[in-house]
C-alpha cells in the first residue's frame, strides 16, 4: 500500500472528524481533544514522509496509531453520553479503524525491512 492512500484516507478522516465536532454543542473539552487527536493521525502519517531515517519514519507512524487509539477513546466516550448516534459512531469508528490497521501494517513492514 502506497503511503499516500493513508495519507489520503487519514485526510479525508480528519475532515470527517471536524464535521462532527462542528455539530457538538456544549462539550468543549470533548469536542477539542476530538479534533486534536482525530487531525493528528493525518498531520504524523504526512511527518513521516519526510523523515530522516527509518525509525524517525516509524516513530512518527507510531504516534499517528496512538492518536488513532486515543480519537476511538473520545468517539466511544461522546456515544455513551449520547452526544452522537450510534450510526456515526459506528462510521467513524469504522474507518478510525481502517486507518489503524493500515498504520499497524505499515509499522510492521518498516520494522521487517530494517531487519
Amino acid at each position: 500500500m502506497s503511503e499516500n492512500k493513508l495519507a489520503d484516507i487519514s485526510t479525508e478522516f480528519a475532515v470527517s472528524i471536524l464535521k462532527l465536532t462542528d455539530g457538538i454543542k456544549g462539550h468543549y473539552s470533548l469536542s477539542n481533544q476530538l479534533e486534536r487527536s482525530g487531525t493528528s493521525i493525518g498531520a504524523n502519517i504526512r511527518e513521516a514522509k519526510y523523515a530522516h531515517s527509518r525509525p524517525d519514519f516509524i516513530a512518527k507512524l507510531q504516534i499517528a496509531l496512538k492518536e488513532c487509539y486515543e480519537t476511538e477513546y473520545w468517539i466511544e466516550i461522546a456515544q455513551k453520553a449520547n452526544i452522537i448516534s450510534d450510526d456515526t459512531t459506528k462510521t467513524i469508528l469504522h474507518n478510525c479503524g481502517s486507518i489503524r490497521r493500515m498504520l499497524i501494517s505499515s509499522i510492521n513492514t518498516a520494522k521487517d525491512n530494517a531487519k
